[in-house]
């Protein structure tokens, strides 16, 4: 029987806060419990959010609340071959397209229905006439073709949560405009590839597994077994965000707070 391999894969746009602390300190108690392996991969492929700086503090904070993980640590910037060699299967199956439309272009377009994030349901504007020359791209995914080459029914491995359905996102964007891939086709290909059998994340993720599950079905990739945990709130509204400036765990060390106090608040003493 393989040997389990988790992993926590925070994006460095800020420092984490107590949401980050309860999935990493989650995903170390699971390693531990099922003598698993424990992976930190950096999910830093938005150059206009990611800053070195946050990488430091990422592994800071990581550090002090006293989390090992195995080296080296994963970097998604430094593997873009990995996302382009993945995206050109894809276009050799015939299943992606250019996109050129805007997002205000998108936001014009409210009479469609909206995905999982409340998003505008792409009207496949680019698919249907194609992209405009000369203007910078995405590369979207044929939703339609790309269920119908499925052998088989998606099921959510490791967990009972309702049934997957990847065709509520629309022709979903795998490769933005200024980064060349997405957080979709990265975290499948850096899932693969590290050999993480256990995705243990937010519920606030749950919705996005179905586009994963479809992904690894066109790649021939094995599922890994998926549990989505429930978030820590900042109220009975949202959840805890490094944009909304909730309390980070640097601040809460600067006023004192211990690395045992933060285990103990979130049940991991």
């Amino acid at each position: 029987m393989s040997t389990p391999v988790f992993r926590f894969a925070p994006s460095p746009n800020g420092r984490l806060h107590l949401g980050h602390a309860y999935s990493a300190l989650l995903n170390e108690k699971l390693a531990r419990q099922t003598g698993g392996r424990l992976l930190l991969r950096i999910e830093d492929t938005d150059p206009a959010r990611s800053k070195p700086e946050f990488v430091t503090g990422i592994i800071e904070d990581l550090a002090w609340l006293g989390i090992v993980f195995e080296t080296p640590m994963r970097r998604q910037s430094e593997h873009m071959n990995d996302y382009r060699a993945a995206l050109s299967k894809l276009d050799a199956m015939g299943l992606i397209y250019r996109c050129s439309c805007t997002r205000s272009q998108l936001a014009a377009t409210n009479a469609n229905p909206a995905d999982p994030d409340g998003q505008p349901f792409y009207p496949q504007t680019c698919r249907a006439h194609g992209a405009k020359p000369g203007v910078p791209f995405a590369l979207r995914l044929k939703m339609d073709e790309a269920m119908a080459r499925l052998s088989r029914p998606l099921k959510m491995p490791g967990s009972v949560e309702r049934t997957p359905d990847p065709s509520l996102w629309g022709d979903v964007i795998l490769a933005r405009k200024d980064t060349g891939t997405s957080y979709h086709l990265s975290v499948v290909v850096d899932d693969h590839l590290q050999g993480v059998t256990h995705v243990v994340r937010g519920a606030d993720m749950a919705a996005s597994t179905s586009i994963h599950l479809l992904l690894q079905e066109l790649f021939g990739m094995p599922h890994p077994a998926y549990r989505h945990h429930d978030l820590i709130m900042h109220d009975a509204r949202r959840k805890l965000s490094k944009s909304h400036g909730d309390q980070s765990l640097l601040q809460l060390r600067s006023q004192g707070v211990s690395a045992a106090d933060i285990r103990l608040m979130l049940g991991f003493a």
